[in-house]
C-alpha cells in the first residue's frame, strides 16, 4: 500500500505537475511539497483537502482509506451520496438496502 506522500507524488506525476507547480497552486514552497512526498511532514486537514482537490482525488484516497483514486471523481455520484447523507438514519437504511439489492442484481446478471 502506498504511503500518503507516495500517493501525492504519483497523482502529481499523473497530472504532469512539477513540485514547483503544485507548490504554487497550494500556495506553499517546493520544500514543503517535497517533505510531504517523502513522508517527512503531514499537512493540516485543510491542506490535505486542498491537495486532494488539486490532485483530483479524495482525502480518503490520500490517507489510504481506499485504493481507488477515481472513486469520488464523478460529481453525479458524489452529489447522490451527499443527498443520502442528509436524510434521516431510517431513510438512509431503506435507500442503502434498495441500492444493495440493485447492485446485487446487476452483479448476478453479469455472471450469467
Amino acid at each position: 500500500m502506498l504511503s500518503f506522500g507516495k500517493r501525492i507524488a504519483s497523482l502529481r506525476k499523473e497530472l504532469k505537475l512539477s513540485q514547483t507547480e503544485l507548490a504554487k497552486k497550494l500556495n506553499t514552497s517546493v520544500s514543503v511539497i517535497s517533505r510531504y512526498e517523502r513522508d517527512e511532514m503531514t499537512p493540516s486537514v485543510d491542506t490535505a483537502k486542498k491537495l486532494a482537490q488539486l490532485l483530483n482525488t479524495s482525502v480518503g484516497y490520500l490517507l489510504g482509506e481506499n485504493d481507488n483514486a477515481e472513486l469520488f471523481k464523478n460529481p453525479d455520484m458524489l452529489k447522490r451520496f451527499q443527498d443520502i447523507s442528509e436524510f434521516g438514519e431510517e431513510d438512509q437504511k431503506y435507500i442503502l438496502y434498495t441500492l444493495d439489492a440493485l447492485i446485487k442484481n446487476v452483479k448476478l446478471k453479469s455472471i450469467a
